[in-house]
């Protein structure tokens, strides 16, 4: 997966509010969305004129943009949250869930947001969501029949995408984020997709590890400079 194929997938399946041009960055206004749908990255060559006159004040730096990383650093932007990405075959990760487990359905169910909420995913990320071209869904997952995780998981062509992965404090390392991904790729499979796709802080180490532990590969990585 290219660092293009990667910001293409994101841009597509993550969308900003608002996308304009300043020079040779891509500005976004994300609404209140995060990091992502609310910073700059270079669409083309820059100088250093064109970082002095540039506004907004969260650049994202993708792999292989060192040049552009290095002048940020020089000016004293600081790194923000490193980020990597997740992807493998979808058919690599389809499975069959036990009956009742997990609950693909648009608009999100009431539960599923106050879910989101719980680990601060709140209105101003659903909307990013809600604003998604491309087909998309929600996921409830329960388990011991109770509401224990929701996830969001969108397309772009045949790449399809895991956002807000979220499982209920009392009910983690129970198998509830696993089914999420799973039901994830089984969606994604049944529209066409043929690989999933995820991006995850460098710092969540238990996300990271159960990503690799079901055979999502290291395909990338990126991280923000903050003014």
């Amino acid at each position: 997966m290219t660092p293009e194929d990667l910001a293409a997938v994101m841009e597509a399946t993550w969308p900003a509010a608002r996308v304009w041009r300043e020079g040779p960055f891509l500005c976004r206004d994300g609404a209140g969305g995060g990091k992502r749908v609310s910073a700059a990255s270079s669409a083309g060559d820059w100088t250093e004129a064109d970082l002095d006159a540039l506004d907004q004040g969260l650049v994202l730096v993708r792999e292989g943009e060192t040049a552009l990383d290095r002048a940020l650093a020089a000016r004293g932007w600081r790194v923000v949250d490193p980020v990597v990405a997740y992807a493998a075959p979808v058919a690599e990760l389809r499975a069959d869930l036990p009956p009742l487990s997990t609950f693909p359905h648009w608009a999100p169910l009431e539960i599923v947001r106050t879910i989101w909420a719980e680990g601060g995913i709140g209105p101003e990320r659903v909307a990013v969501m809600e604003r998604a071209a491309g087909k998309h869904t929600a996921i409830l997952a329960r388990h011991a029949d109770r509401p224990a995780g929701a996830a969001f998981v969108a397309l772009h062509g045949k790449e399809a995408m895991l956002h807000a992965l979220e499982v209920r404090e009392s009910l983690r390392r129970s198998g509830v984020g696993a089914n999420l991904l799973r039901a994830a790729a089984n969606w994604a499979a049944a529209e066409g997709a043929t690989r999933l796709s995820l991006v995850v802080t460098e710092r969540n180490t238990a996300a990271r590890a159960l990503y690799a532990r079901l055979g999502l590969r290291n395909v990338g990585q990126y991280h923000y400079r903050m003014k």
